[in-house]
């Protein structure tokens, strides 16, 4: 399908960050968009003040007239088929497509490097389009959330042929790519309600792998299926002694609060590169990133300047506050394997600090078929509160909820709702304070937990202040 001589999108669920992403892309190419979204919220703004007309109702009286018969309709996967803008549009004979089939068209019209893995992808992806997008290599980029360097989540070079795209393996969207070059992150089991099995998962992720043209670039010990067409390299980071990967980092150090190490290709070695984020669980995703670089012909010193010029992407690892008494990190983690490398890092940025997590669990099913992990991986913290499960688009499952979750934990642990989290935080904070223990506070989750970041900031600011 060729998209050239398409006058009208409307994408529904715009909000989404994939979603918004292919928006911003049509709108940049000169097409007219329009959406729906249920809730009003930052992005929607965003993309409402970029002139992309959003509705917020499922009223469909004005359809006819908004969207000629050549408007192609997208819809993100966690929007069924059954919802009523669907249903209009599919009895007017508009073609309705999913968001991954959308994307999969644009990146067979360029040489997509496309960053897989259950956790990890985002900032990788973000790192390597920023390296890229910096270089003479050039790049644009579908990023799965918002690029600190550039506050958006769309990169747009008209003079490069090469696009950065993060690969979703949620509802199997990856397998619609046709990846020129991949990294592959991880293959830690997640959205079972989707996949039924975790063997089921990591068969998808060889699939996926089989579709790859050019080279993969795959975290060292995981193994992605024998039917691989593109050549195969590894990479880790800080590697024990014995075989190395093909590109891994090593000499990792903190010096005057800043992360440096030295970075190792399969010919080279770039020494003392500075991490513009320095959290170590960033170190991984650097190499990947870097490797992926390096093979499209970025030099030395280009990135050594992407990698220096990195300020992180919105709701990763974000430092909020940050001083002697209480620091107030966000962080999108939601996983039980994302949770533990986000408070290990916490754990080595503030050694000798009392670690406060508030954690808001994302679906049900995932709340239910990984809950001995969330368990044991929250433990980890010293107090933690518990926010009511995030269903996204799941109905309540039978006895799946936080409190459940909270029997299964070995850590001081409360049940909090949102609107009781600063009171609830106030009183932690001081008796910590009181104590003169200086503390840490994160929240974490992909829910809307986001929402809270200022109120929690500015009540965290005025306590210090007081």
């Amino acid at each position: 399908m060729n998209f050239e001589h398409i006058d009208t999108f409307y994408f529904i669920g715009i909000g989404g960050i994939g979603m918004s992403g292919l928006a911003r892309y049509f709108a940049a190419q000169g097409h007219r968009v329009l959406g729906y979204d249920r809730t009003p919220t930052p992005l929607t703004h965003a993309l409402q003040h970029e002139g992309i007309a959003i509705q917020y109702d499922e009223d469909v009286s004005s359809l006819t007239m908004l969207c000629p018969a050549s408007t192609i309709v997208v819809r993100t996967a966690a929007i069924a088929e059954d919802m009523a803008l669907c249903q209009w549009f599919l009895t007017h004979g508009f073609p309705l497509l999913k968001r991954a089939e959308v994307l999969g068209i644009v990146t067979r019209q360029a040489r997509a490097l496309c960053v897989a893995g259950t956790h990890g992808k985002t900032t990788t992806s973000t790192i390597l389009a920023h390296i890229l997008h910096g270089s003479h290599v050039g790049a644009n980029a579908f990023l799965g959330g918002v690029s600190t360097n550039y506050q958006t989540n769309l990169l747009i070079d008209k003079t490069s042929d090469i696009v950065v795209v993060e690969a979703d393996e949620f509802d199997r969207s990856f397998h619609h790519l046709t990846p020129y070059i991949s990294i592959i992150t991880s293959m830690d089991a997640d959205h079972l309600d989707i996949y039924g099995t975790p063997d089921a998962y990591q068969a998808s992720f060889a699939t996926y792998a089989s579709l790859v043209q050019e080279a993969i670039v795959v975290k060292k010990g995981l193994h992605i299926g024998d039917n691989i067409q593109a050549k195969v390299y590894t990479y880790e980071a800080t590697p024990s002694e014995g075989d190395k990967a093909d590109f891994y980092a090593d000499n990792v150090r903190i010096t005057d609060g800043r992360l440096l190490f030295d970075f190792h290709t399969p010919t080279s070695t770039i020494a003392n590169i500075q991490l513009g984020v320095p959290v170590w669980v960033n170190v991984e995703n650097s190499v990947a990133a870097m490797a992926v670089a390096w093979l499209m012909g970025a030099t030395e010193a280009e990135i050594r300047e992407g990698l220096q010029t990195f300020k992180g992407v919105h709701r990763r690892f974000n430092i909020h506050l940050n001083t002697p008494q209480v620091a107030y990190i966000d962080d999108y983690a939601h996983h039980p394997a994302e949770l533990k490398a986000s408070i290990d890092s916490l754990r080595l940025l503030y050694p000798n600090r009392q670690l406060i997590g508030i954690f808001q669990p994302h679906l049900y099913s995932r709340t239910r078929d990984f809950a001995d992990d969330f368990a044991r991986v929250l433990s980890l913290l010293d107090e933690v509160a518990l926010l009511p499960i995030y269903p996204a688009r799941e109905e309540p499952i039978q006895g799946i909820n936080s409190e459940w979750l909270m029997s299964k934990m070995t850590t001081q642990t409360t049940i909090v709702d949102k609107a009781a989290i600063c009171p609830w935080l106030n009183t932690r904070v001081n008796a910590l304070l009181s104590e003169k223990q200086p503390c840490v506070v994160m929240t974490l989750g992909a829910g809307d937990i986001d929402q809270l970041t200022n109120e929690i900031t500015t009540c965290l600011t005025m306590k210090i202040n007081h």
